[in-house]
């Protein structure tokens, strides 16, 4: 069987963050450009356009898409993927995010909503259908890139960051899932007060949570061995935790709702950020320790 090895315990690799993805970080910096105009549009002007626009909606999308942009290009130098891997992902993926970026933003300014078309003109309608594609390509690309994280000879080069990550993408393909899931539905409301948003939302923000415990862990005296499981552990809570509201949101609830399910998404949320603040509470120690 073939061997692994692991980095030795107490060793801290220099992280290179963002490297080599300076057009993807631009592609999200121009996604917060755009919120930023958007919300100046919305106090000024309010958020409704007439017939079926919400520039609100658009003001949200181009800085969830943002976010999510940014959060990825830090991650993919520790992809393992050459030059050429990394170009096959990248620039399909900024194309893909230019068009949702004009979806979303020129539909709405023309009062229209992007992904549910009612009595659009033939341009709309085929904006629309565009745009569902794209969303099912964004998925496709980004399983690409999910997948090299569970390589053995990636995560034998940075093993906490890496398990971390690997916990991140499962997270991420919940969230494309409750997309795929609101598409389908024709909207995010299931029942009388469920929201499949709250799932589509919180699966994103694993990509910057579970990494930051791991690179948090790589900054403590702990032992590798300790490290891994604190991570195990802040990622199958948060995993646990988005499984818990989409089961609460399918039965028609609000996660806001008490019951057994969010007690228990709410358990495992708190598991996971005790994970992390423990994880902080150790690096903060180590880098006074250096002081």
């Amino acid at each position: 069987m073939e061997m692994v090895n692991v980095r030795s315990v107490g060793a801290r690799p220099a992280f290179r963050w963002f490297e080599g993805e300076k057009w993807l970080v631009l592609t999200a910096v121009l996604g917060f450009l755009l919120s930023a105009f958007c919300g100046i549009w919305t106090l000024a002007n309010g958020a409704e356009v007439a017939p079926g626009g919400n520039v609100q909606s658009a003001f949200s999308f181009n800085a969830a898409i943002g976010i999510f942009l940014l959060s990825t290009a830090l991650i993919i130098p520790y992809s393992g993927l050459g030059r050429r891997g990394r170009a096959f992902y990248r620039y399909p993926y900024i194309a893909l995010a230019l068009y949702s970026y004009f979806a979303e933003t020129v539909q709405n300014f023309r009062g229209v909503n992007p992904r549910f078309v009612k009595d659009g003109s033939a341009f709309d309608k085929g904006v629309g259908n565009i745009f569902a594609s794209v969303a099912l390509l964004l998925v496709v690309f980004y399983l690409f890139l999910a997948a090299q994280y569970f390589r053995r000879k990636v995560y034998a080069a940075h093993p906490e960051l890496v398990t971390g990550i690997r916990y991140a993408m499962v997270a991420v393909m919940l969230s494309f899932a409750a997309g795929i899931w609101i598409s389908v539905n024709q909207g995010r409301t299931v029942g009388l007060h469920g929201n499949i948003i709250w799932l589509h939302g919180l699966g994103f923000h694993a990509l910057q949570a579970i990494p930051l415990v791991a690179w948090l862990s790589t900054r403590t005296s702990l032992s590798v061995w300790v490290r891994l499981r604190m991570i195990h552990l802040t990622g199958t809570c948060y995993v646990l935790g988005l499984v818990f509201i989409g089961w609460q949101t399918m039965l028609g609830h609000t996660v806001l709702e008490w019951s057994t399910l969010t007690v228990a998404a709410g358990f495992c949320f708190l598991l996971s950020l005790a994970a992390g603040a423990l994880m902080l509470r150790n690096a903060d120690g180590l880098l006074r320790k250096m002081q």
